[in-house]
């Protein structure tokens, strides 16, 4: 009786973990999130390539205009870029994508 009362817990348990709610919904979620996050990334490094390119047209500028100081210049602009693509590998990371 005891064997009987044990096996009929585990059958019910196994049907209840079985039908979990919105496992198909919850995949389709992170495959609509893994497609627009890519877009975000390729974003991400577009946006730390255009400071790298703007950065270096203003420094030079200001380097020609005999400016002392652009260091910290230098210094923003390579941390703004290098900014945006930590960004965009945290959020990888984040999301495990």
């Amino acid at each position: 009786m005891r064997r009987f009362l044990i096996s009929g817990c585990c059958c019910l348990l196994a049907l209840r973990a079985s039908a979990q709610p919105g496992i198909d919904e919850m995949q389709q979620a992170q495959q609509q999130l893994a497609s627009s996050f890519f877009s975000a990334m390729d974003f991400a490094l577009v946006l730390a390539g255009l400071f790298g390119i703007i950065g270096a047209v203003r420094i030079y500028h200001n380097w020609q205009l005999g400016h002392p100081r652009i260091d910290e210049a230098v210094a923003a602009w390579f941390f703004a870029a290098v900014f945006m693509v930590m960004a965009g590998a945290f959020l990888r990371a984040v999301f495990g994508i």
